[in-house]
């Protein structure tokens, strides 16, 4: 996604039951497009700057030092910075096997697949 840097802070250590993320977001970037995990649970801290939290069709303004969670099977979710100055977040989540990710908004589908590897298909199975 344009904008948007991702750090990963466990895999170097090599953690797997959870991932740990440094996001910087650029003006106008968004951390992901309207999801839900089925399985994961996700977890963000805003370290510096002012973000917009998108919950289903509801936004909520965050700011350093706020957090969020979001349970597995919850509704759909994003961040996005409309700020003029870049944000930087920290992003935490399990990684449940079988996990899928749900766009509503997008023809995707995102299942985790035995690897632990994402594999992007249509909504109606075709791969991408």
């Amino acid at each position: 996604m344009n904008g948007r840097t991702k750090k990963p802070l466990g895999d170097p250590f090599g953690l797997s039951q959870f991932g740990v993320n440094l996001t910087t977001l650029e003006q106008g970037a968004a951390s992901a497009l309207h999801h839900q995990h089925s399985l994961q649970d996700e977890w963000v801290y805003v370290l510096q700057g002012e973000v917009t939290l998108h919950v289903g069709n509801d936004e909520f303004p965050m700011q350093a030092g706020m957090c969020a969670g979001f349970r597995a099977g919850g509704e759909p979710h994003h961040i996005e910075n409309r700020s003029s100055a870049n944000a930087v977040i920290l992003e935490v989540g399990s990684r449940p096997p079988g996990d899928e990710v749900s766009y509503p908004a997008d023809d995707l589908v995102a299942v985790m697949n035995a690897a632990g590897k994402w594999v992007f298909e249509h909504k109606d199975g075709r791969p991408y």
